[in-house]
């Protein structure tokens, strides 16, 4: 299992935080997704099939923006 760290975008309030953790939980293989208003940033323990093209589109389905995406 690999952890992914995002760096979002657009974010204003914790519900906004709350929208994409429960968008990243509906990719199959992400467990575990937190996302902080603060340091606009989330993180989540991926399965190897994962591909920063799925976290990316999650993040987008909940309205934001994925600048960054890392695994590590």
């Amino acid at each position: 299992m690999k952890k992914a760290k995002i760096t979002i975008q657009g974010m204003h309030c914790a519900s906004c935080a709350a929208n994409i953790e429960r968008s990243l939980s509906k990719v199959e293989g992400v467990k575990n997704p937190r996302v902080s208003l603060l340091l606009k940033k989330g993180t989540a323990e991926c399965e190897d099939p994962v591909s920063k093209e799925e976290l990316k589109e999650a993040v987008k389905r909940a309205g934001y923006e994925a600048k960054n995406i890392d695994f590590e």
